[in-house]
């Protein structure tokens, strides 16, 4: 998938300072899931320069993310237990070499030592911890780590139900799955035919809060609907919008008023959970590289995944009681009494009233989550 025109090339770089683009998309291929996010990557800052500090286009480019999703709060995620699902994590970068992960484990190699052989899940992992260049949005979780998905962005549907299984059996308040693919057929019954998507709801049962990328095929190649797992009704799928706050093109839609055909079978769906649910910046985001100290410019909704990641983040550490369930509910309730809180503080576009298919209920808005709350 191409990059958009509207990142623009930065003129003061030679040509062979700028990575190629690796291209993820957010469709299943076979019984793989694949990486929902166009890394179509502009590097900001080669690894041999001496410069040791982001461009101010990537500085201003996370300024402009912040400000969107109303980052102000003083809450950073302390004592909120967040496990991401990716292609893992290089603690080699500047940004990332002061983490100390609660937890690794690798589906794909059994390996001991966390790594990254792909860089997508370094730079999901940095929007929310990183410290140096670039200020993650929620620096004081505690991290864990799973990768599902190999050097080529890919990954089984087995080794993603073990994944989300493993950060159930860590303690996830929060999963984040910067990835996507086809829903199982019979997406309607519980487990919809996959085993990630069984996996997902088994953690879901317990009160975990599964954030999930909304799907890069937007416009004319759009399927008509999210990507599995965020189809789940209780997980949350996230789209992406440009830092003006448009919706960014590739953003997948959803279909929330049911089909029989094509399959998969879709049911209707009511509020809160409607499809997608919340936007956040997906596009010209600021990331860190895994294996380089350098940073890039990325689209997709992978990011928009991480940024309500960060606001549940900022959420459970204000209100620890809903961790794991209200004492007043059910686990499930409790997860669907914070998505109507997200969908009410939510800022919708101009003259949107209620859903959008395509705008979800509008751009999660973190402070207002929070003084809904506190």
């Amino acid at each position: 998938m191409d990059v958009p025109a509207e990142i623009p090339a930065p003129p003061a770089f030679p040509e062979e300072a700028q990575t190629p683009g690796m291209g993820m998309t957010a469709a299943f291929v076979g019984l793989a899931v694949v990486v929902a996010g166009v890394f179509g990557m502009l590097l900001l800052l080669p690894e041999t320069s001496l410069l040791i500090q982001p461009t101010r286009l990537a500085l201003d480019a996370e300024e402009d993310a912040s400000d969107l999703v109303k980052a102000g709060s003083t809450y950073t995620g302390l004592g909120v237990d967040v496990c991401i699902v990716d292609s893992g994590i290089d603690l080699q970068h500047r940004d990332m070499d002061h983490l100390n992960l609660a937890g690794w484990r690798d589906l794909v190699d059994n390996g001991t030592t966390p790594y990254d052989d792909h860089g997508h899940g370094t730079s999901m992992a940095g929007l929310l911890v990183a410290d140096g260049g670039l200020t993650g949005l929620a620096q004081d979780v505690t991290l864990h780590v799973a990768k599902a998905l190999s050097g080529s962005g890919e990954g089984e549907d087995q080794d993603l139900s073990d994944a989300v299984d493993w950060c159930i059996d860590q303690g996830a308040h929060i999963i984040s799955l910067s990835l996507g693919g086809a829903p199982g057929a019979l997406s309607f019954l519980p487990g919809g035919g996959r085993a990630s998507e069984a996996a997902v709801e088994r953690a879901l049962a317990q009160g975990i809060f599964v954030v999930a990328a909304a799907g890069n095929d937007g416009g004319s190649g759009d399927d008509g609907d999210v990507a599995s797992p965020g189809s789940i009704e209780l997980a949350i799928s996230v789209g992406g919008v440009d830092l003006s706050g448009a919706h960014w093109s590739g953003s997948s839609v959803g279909d929330n008023n049911g089909r029989l055909l094509p399959l998969p079978i879709l049911l209707p769906r009511s509020d809160a959970d409607k499809k997608p649910e919340l936007m956040a910046p997906g596009s010209g985001v600021a990331v860190v590289n895994a294996e380089s100290n350098s940073w890039s410019l990325v689209n997709g909704t992978s990011a928009s995944t991480v940024f309500v990641t960060a606001a549940l983040a900022h959420l459970l550490e204000a209100r620890p009681d809903l961790r794991s369930g209200d004492v007043n509910n059910s686990a499930e309730q409790t997860i669907e009494d914070v998505k109507t809180r997200l969908m009410e503080t939510a800022r919708p576009q101009p003259g949107q009233d209620g859903h959008d298919d395509a705008y979800g209920y509008g751009i999660v808005q973190i402070d207002r989550l929070i003084e809904a709350y506190v």
